[in-house]
């Protein structure tokens, strides 16, 4: 069993590259691969937003797909960016006014 102190943090975060089963009208699941763009609230509920790439074809290169949570069946994060707060440069000081 591995330690949980030594088991990697997994987060959803902006600009990670992801690849999404979701339900669809047929039996296949929709399969779509992308950038993670940030949740998205669609009447009430909560969506994924996914920048498409070039893999998904027919001209969809940078649309933006919504997929509603309640339909992922899986996510595979392919590539995992950093969140914001580490994207700092070390040289960025807080400054306090008052």
């Amino acid at each position: 069993m591995v330690d949980d102190k030594k088991r990697p943090q997994v987060s959803l975060t902006t600009g990670s590259v992801l690849s999404v089963r979701s339900a669809d009208k047929g039996e296949a699941p929709l399969v779509t691969q992308g950038t993670f763009r940030g949740y998205v609230s669609l009447g009430g509920d909560q969506a994924l937003s996914v920048e498409l790439d070039e893999k998904e074809g027919n001209g969809t290169k940078g649309r933006i797909r919504f997929i509603p949570c309640a339909a992922v069946l899986s996510l595979d994060i392919l590539s995992h960016a950093k969140p914001e707060e580490e994207k700092k440069s070390p040289d960025t000081r807080p400054v306090y006014f008052g």
